[in-house]
């Protein structure tokens, strides 16, 4: 079952874990608030670099995320620590050469 919002963000349960994103996209409504907060990218650059977008869908993931500012941060907060426990589980391939070339 896929629930519509705003006409532009759906929920669906077995699409991007169930998390809100652009209707007819993978592209979560979290990764919008992070291109546009933490990189600074206007709704214009987003669109830009993401053409099967439209300005209303970013100006919709912007607007649902003001409404659920909570859930959309949680998420956006477990995702950054997976993020963290991965790296540190998997090493990158290139230190470990680097390390072995230095003799360590």
């Amino acid at each position: 079952m896929t629930t519509t919002l705003i006409n532009h963000i759906e929920i669906t349960p077995e699409t991007c874990g169930g998390k809100p994103r652009i209707a007819g996209h993978r592209i979560k409504v979290q990764d919008v608030v992070i291109w546009h907060e933490r990189l600074g990218m206007s709704p214009d650059e987003i669109v830009y670099h993401y053409p099967s977008i439209t300005l209303a869908d970013v100006y919709a993931a912007l607007s649902y995320y003001h409404d659920h500012l909570e859930e959309i941060r949680q998420q956006i907060t477990d995702d950054d620590t997976f993020a963290k426990e991965m790296q540190a589980k998997t090493p990158s391939l290139v230190q470990e050469k680097l390390k072995k070339m230095n003799g360590q």
